[in-house]
């Protein structure tokens, strides 16, 4: 049979093996050396498969080594640097075939005899060429991957079946069968103390508790590791220990990067749905096309657009992509094109795509062109913070809301309690020292009675529903007043107001307003719109807002309440209530100039346009405006009250070290509970902001300046089993362009991305995949252990509709993964890294998993789900976001490290320690290393003596005036099993000399604790 052969990317994919089998497999392969000695086999079909094996590498159109192209007859007749290469019908005076008998070609690697003389023989018999063109990456050579190398071949079917519980599980059957080839068979099965903490850890990444222990241990039924397999599967802390995993592929991380570092306080929205998504066993099908398209694919639903968190987790570059320079910013957009490019192939493919950004793929059948489709399919994605609805805000939270208000209501008591007694001791220090002043009321320049013949009053403006009764503006939520345009420059000022609100929730309207005439910029006392019941210094876009981390207006309906904002000149910004102060103050780049005629005041709308939820309701008795910042005193009295005005640093010195330590830290978490409301209560969310791509070109080299032929939207053509091209156009939509995308990528035939998956979750549970490399299914990844069971999972996922808590459990109970981990001599003789697993490997806990089970140990861990993240350090925006670590101290800091709020340019020093990855780069595999840093981390770290110090209280608490026991209580927490006589006796001589935490940091240094068996 002859078949014209034409270049793969022209011939549909279905007939792509067939053609690959016509023509053989790569050199190794013995179908390859039948071929190459087949009489039957034409000789020119012999040469090509010789010349593409082992000159087109070197040889062909873009990759032309000393300007040789052997893709083509012509180019080949007509050689290069050294002249033509080949003489027809003559090889002796044939350039190429002197190189070749001499050994000079192919460099290093000389032709064997019998290639040679293919090649010499087809010269000679005129170097007729079997078709148009050679293509390099038609088949795989000792340096590059071709068309037939193994990943981008369909999944190999099998007869083999999983049945829960039934005999003869097919990965023990495909694992005995590797291992018997070597002469090796698996261990025998693990411990079950071993067992169950391993599967704990795996799938929740928290030890069993004793508790959780002893009841596993005293389950004798035949199927209670099955039964503990799937309670563990349907547990939340499922999903939050395999989103660890995933955030790592997904280069997760909350803040932009780069110079600016900006936080991304929307952003966790993203970290909370995959949780959710991994908790209810979405398809991992529907999985991947939520995060590459769930904008397009499922309009208007909220979570489908929070799942494109994805393609926007990575750095940004702000400053690169708002620089003056068009070719800059060109260069700029194309860096992110090629990190989405790399993050989509890689983490959904297992391919490195983007290696073919400047010329076609050194190692994989990737053309430079394929690399711009697959950009052209991403060039609408854009980073936003697209809003919600407001109904959605709320969503998943979990009673948050509730558990931050409770735990405010607490620390203000300890704040203030602290704070009374000093200030308490500072006013009676300064009554015996007679230093206490009297100060007058300040003089306003303005004032406003509401009564319609008070001779001070300015004439005001009474819109919608307000009217004036009894001395009052009184306001029922659809009106407001204006007064008449101020005639005074202002910028330093004091607005001050005597405010009564009404009944039920406000959302934002404004008491007092100082705002220009066009209603573009203002200053003003607002209530309840960024913090449910509190006030806040409104003013345009919040350009001069802040949280003033005020207690919540319990007590305000039914009497009139007192508040003053004073606008400093150097830009402080600071709240009274009632003629205290009202949370605390803050720093402003500088206020507001208003000049004289371009400003009035507005009572009862925070500023224009109207709208209700910037109306007030309620009434006001009373306003007053001053051209200068007030002070504290000044304030009191005002308001009619006894001014005990103490200042910040008046306080700090009053207090002990050690109680001012305690002060700053409940602070601090005050600080970070306001932040979680605002955060909780955003509308915005970090995400997908879609724009109309534009025309994407093959940048030469991949320099934007040097733009080749114009490229539509595709995938690529090396993977069997789906079409390289979607159905678009050049000038397609961002929706056809992603929409399709997502489809090929996640089409059940498409072997790459059930084989990516499964090999994932093989790597969590084992510690290396299948294939090593979970990124690079390529020729530089290598080939796998077990290619045939590699293929089973795939198919039994696909199978199972796309299922991981499926596959968990298919591999865990299996006997492989159950068996012990015991070194043995013998097998590691033959198989030394344990590829063929005939044992269980020994895993490190992660740096979160370790830092949440010496949590768990101490009693503290807060295991809810869901919310913004919590900071581990302070922050300060000044044109960058700068970032100062912190080691917080409080129940909110106590959530799972998942919770932490992840910010590329501040790390945590104990996480570090144990490898904990830069949330800058994709984390396909954590390194695992072993330093001093880890056992000083363990013996030294503050928030380990914290622990150690909680644990050990636990213990005594439990078991007081009973050393021995107490032992037996923190062995049974940290290592999960009680001590031996001898560790006892030595652990009571030790803890009678050093106290209980030190035992505790013992053992937390322990590999009995640090690595699973």
């Amino acid at each position: 049979m002859t078949i014209r052969l034409r270049t793969l990317f022209e011939v549909p994919s279905r007939h792509l093996l067939l053609i690959i089998s016509l023509l053989c497999a790569a050199t190794s392969t013995p179908a390859a050396l039948a071929v190459q000695h087949r009489d039957d086999v034409p000789l020119e079909q012999r040469a090509a498969l010789v010349l593409t094996q082992r000159c087109l590498s070197c040889h062909h159109a873009t990759e032309a080594q000393g300007a040789f192209d052997m893709t083509q007859r012509a180019t080949a007749l007509r050689g290069g640097e050294s002249g033509p290469a080949i003489v027809p019908s003559d090889s002796e005076a044939s350039l190429l075939w002197q190189r070749i008998a001499a050994n000079e070609m192919p460099p290093k690697n000389p032709l064997p005899k019998a290639e040679q003389e293919i090649i010499r023989s087809w010269i000679a018999a005129g170097a007729q060429w079997h078709r148009e063109r050679l293509d390099p990456f038609a088949f795989t050579t000792d340096s590059r991957a071709g068309y037939d190398w193994w990943s981008l071949q369909p999944l190999a079917q099998s007869n083999l079946r999983y049945v829960a519980g039934g005999e003869n599980h097919p990965i023990d059957i495909f694992i005995d069968a590797k291992l018997r080839s070597v002469g090796l068979q698996r261990s025998q099965a693990a411990a079950r103390s071993a067992l169950v903490r391993r599967l704990y850890v795996d799938l929740h990444g928290l030890p069993p508790t004793p508790a959780q222990l002893d009841a596993f241990l005293s389950d004798s039924r035949p199927n209670a590791v099955e039964r503990l397999i799937d309670q563990l599967l349907e547990a939340p802390e499922y999903g939050q220990q395999w989103a660890r995993h995933w955030l790592d592929v997904a280069r997760f991380g909350e803040s932009q990067g780069f110079e600016r570092d900006k936080l991304r306080t929307n952003s966790w929205r993203y970290r909370d749905w995959v949780v959710a998504a991994l908790n209810r066993d979405m398809p991992y099908d529907e999985f991947a096309r939520m995060q590459l398209a769930g904008d397009l694919l499922k309009p208007g639903d909220v979570d489908a657009l929070i799942a494109t968190g994805f393609l926007v987790a990575a750095p940004w570059d702000e400053v690169g992509q708002k620089q003056q320079s068009a070719a800059m910013r060109e260069v700029v957009r194309q860096d992110e094109l090629e990190d989405l490019v790399s993050v989509v192939s890689q983490t959904f493919l297992g391919l490195t795509a983007n290696c073919a950004r400047c010329h076609d793929h050194k190692f994989d059948p990737i053309q430079q062109r394929e690399y711009y489709q697959l950009a052209a399919a991403l060039a609408g994605v854009q980073h936003g913070e697209p809003v919600i609805p407001a109904s959605a805000v709320l969503i998943g939270l979990g009673g948050r809301q509730a558990v931050y208000e409770d735990r405010i209501a607490v620390l203000n008591k300890q704040i203030e309690a602290i704070d009374s007694e000093a200030r308490q001791r500072i006013l009676q220090d300064r009554s015996r020292q007679r230093t206490l002043t009297v100060v007058d009321a300040p003089k306003p320049i303005a004032s406003w009675e509401f009564e319609s013949k008070s001779e001070r009053e300015l004439s005001v403006g009474l819109l919608g529903g307000a009217q004036l009764s009894s001395g009052r503006l009184v306001l029922n939520g659809q009106g407001y007043a204006v007064s008449q345009p101020l005639n005074i420059d202002l910028s330093e000022k004091t607005i001050e107001v005597w405010v009564q609100l009404g009944p039920g929730p406000q959302s934002g309207g404004g008491a007092m307003s100082v705002e220009s005439l066009n209603g573009e910029i203002f200053d003003a006392i607002v209530f309840g719109e960024k913090e449910p019941e509190r006030w806040m210094a409104g003013s345009n876009g919040f350009a001069r807002t802040q949280s003033l981390k005020g207690p919540p207006e319990r007590d305000a309906q039914g009497r009139v309440v007192h508040l003053a904002i004073v606008y400093e000149a150097s830009g402080k910004v600071i709240a009274y209530r009632e003629g205290r102060s009202y949370g605390e103050s803050y720093q402003t780049s500088g206020p507001v100039a208003f000049k004289a005629g371009q400003a009035h005041v507005l009572f009862g709308l925070q500023h224009s346009p109207v709208s209700p939820s910037r109306l007030l309701r309620g009434s006001i008795e009373r306003a007053r405006l001053y051209d200068r910042a007030l002070t504290a005193d000044e304030v009191a009295a005002s308001a009619g009250v006894e001014s005990h005005s103490v200042s910040e640093s008046e306080i700090l010195v009053y207090l002990a070290e050690e109680v001012r330590q305690l002060r700053d830290d409940l602070r601090f978490e005050r600080e970070q509970l306001l932040e979680h409301q605002r955060r909780a209560t955003d509308r915005k969310v970090y995400a997908v902001d879609a724009k109309q791509p534009p025309a994407m070109h093959v940048l030469l080299r991949g320099n934007p300046s040097t733009p080749s032929e114009q490229v539509a939207a595709g995938g690529i053509a090396a993977i069997s089993g789906v079409s390289a091209n979607f159905a678009v156009s050049q000038d397609a939509s961002d929706a056809q362009r992603r929409t399709q995308l997502a489809h090929w990528i996640t089409d059940r035939d498409n072997p790459l991305f059930a084989r990516v998956i499964v090999n994932r979750v093989w790597h969590y549970h084992f510690g290396t995949g299948l294939m090593a490399t979970p990124n690079d299914f390529g020729f530089n990844g290598g080939q796998p252990s077990h290619s045939e069971l590699l293929d089973w999972l795939a198919a039994e996922l696909i199978r199972n509709k796309w299922s991981l808590k499926h596959l968990h459990r298919c591999i865990l109970n299996s006997s492989t993964y159950q068996q012990a981990s015991l070194f043995r001599d013998d097998a590691a003789r033959v198989d030394q890294d344990n590829r063929l697993l005939w044992r269980m490997s020994p895993r490190r806990l992660d740096a979160e998993n370790l830092r949440d089970a010496i949590l768990q140990f101490s009693g503290k861990l807060d295991r809810s789900l869901g919310g913004p993240g919590f900071y581990e350090f302070s922050t300060h925006v000044h044109n960058s976001q700068f970032y100062e670590a912190r080691d917080p101290i409080g129940a909110t800091f106590e959530r799972r490290a998942l919770y932490r709020t992840w910010v590329r340019s501040s790390r945590n020093i104990f996480l570090d320690a144990f490898d904990c990855p830069d949330p800058s780069i994709k984390a396909r595999q954590r390194a695992v290393t072993t330093t001093p840093l880890q056992s000083l981390s363990l013996l030294n770290n503050s928030f380990v003596l914290r622990m150690a110090d909680a644990l050990a209280q636990r213990a005594a608490a439990a078991y007081p005036m009973n050393p021995e026991r107490q032992l037996v209580f923190i062995f049974r927490e940290v290592l999960g099993r009680e001590p031996e006589t001898e560790e006892l006796s030595l652990s009571v001589r030790f803890a009678a000399d050093n106290g209980l935490p030190a035992i505790c940091r013992v053992l937390f240094n322990s590999n009995e604790l640090l690595y699973l068996d």
